[in-house]
């Protein structure tokens, strides 16, 4: 609103109830644009005029999310974010929605993750690596469930160490099932939001096999998509041993933080030197995520950003007490 009414740019849009969708409740999305983009939006009748030095850029994501509604899709305020980082980089709007169900689609919703999903159609074994809220495990599901969707794999295995680095379940109460849910929830939450109630009927086919990392051993997985979530908390034996179970028409893809390991030390050191080792080899790719690419909550990118300059700060203070020694 505080940008100069010298030019604008008006934008027609044919269906007044999915204008009113753009729009947002209370109008918050148009708000959302005028906010990152510093432009005047107003809104008469199936008329939005745009007023700014960026009103092409505004035009285009209204445009790009105004096809989102037209194709049945619905546009959240982070849809409006999504499309505002496509176009940071000089993307006209995001890449197109990828089928999980008959009636699922999921987008990508940074640059990094677009690069992410390119990645997984391109190469079999694919390592995640980034802070948390960047989408790595819910996007690694989702492109599994497409693949699926799509037949061209079989079934869908996701794994995960079940305790920091030891996977000792005897001393909890219950049976194995019970033992391990808690260390699956978030590969559960994941499979369930892209695939919606078909989750759980796949699950009980065994189409779909949610297992501890030490399951994966002395198997080999044919016409299958893997996905090893948490990988920053496996050892060198761990990672190697599920990376070797990979087998005809099979992808994987690992997912992990090395910034948050349970390994004594604090280090990711199988996972870190499984990167140092595959990187550049043929038919393996590596997507690096940051802070900026945190998708949740706005909160968690701050969270993030914050805890990042405190470890530099930590580290730098280390540096100097050891010079003074």
């Amino acid at each position: 609103m505080s940008a100069k009414k010298t030019a604008a740019a008006t934008l027609e849009f044919p269906d007044n109830k999915l204008l009113r969708a753009l729009s947002g409740p209370h109008a918050k999305h148009f708000a959302r644009i005028e906010q990152k983009l510093n432009v005047g939006i107003d809104m008469r009748g199936n008329l939005v005029s745009v007023q700014g030095k960026d009103r092409e850029r505004a035009g285009a994501i209204l445009r790009a999310l105004y096809l989102r509604l037209v194709a049945g899709e619905s546009v959240t305020q982070a849809e409006v974010d999504a499309e505002i980082r496509f176009t940071d980089e000089a993307r006209s709007h995001a890449p197109g929605a990828i089928k999980t169900a008959s009636s699922r689609a999921v987008r990508p919703r940074s640059p990094t993750q677009a690069a992410y999903l390119e990645m997984m159609r391109q190469c079999p074994l694919v390592f995640g690596i980034g802070p948390a809220g960047t989408g790595k495990t819910y996007l690694a599901a989702a492109f599994a469930a497409h693949m699926l969707h799509e037949k061209r794999v079989e079934r869908l295995i996701l794994s995960r160490p079940a305790l920091e680095a030891g996977e000792r379940l005897g001393f909890l109460p219950g049976d194995l099932k019970e033992k391990i849910d808690p260390y699956l929830r978030p590969l559960y939450d994941a499979l369930f939001d892209v695939l919606g109630e078909a989750a759980g009927r796949l699950m009980e086919q065994g189409v779909i096999e949610v297992a501890p990392l030490a399951f994966m051993r002395g198997r080999t997985l044919n016409r299958a998509f893997v996905i090893l979530d948490e990988a920053q908390n496996t050892t060198r034996a761990q990672i190697q041993m599920a990376l070797t179970r990979l087998g005809e028409e099979s992808h994987m893809v690992v997912t992990g933080d090395p910034s948050q390991s349970d390994l004594p030390g604090g280090k990711a050191a199988g996972l870190n030197e499984a990167i140092a080792i595959l990187e550049g080899v043929e038919g393996v790719g590596i997507t690096r995520f940051a802070e900026k690419d945190v998708v949740r909550h706005p909160l968690v990118a701050r969270i993030v950003a914050a805890y990042n300059r405190a470890d530099k700060s930590a580290d730098n203070s280390a540096d100097n007490s050891s010079g003074k020694s």
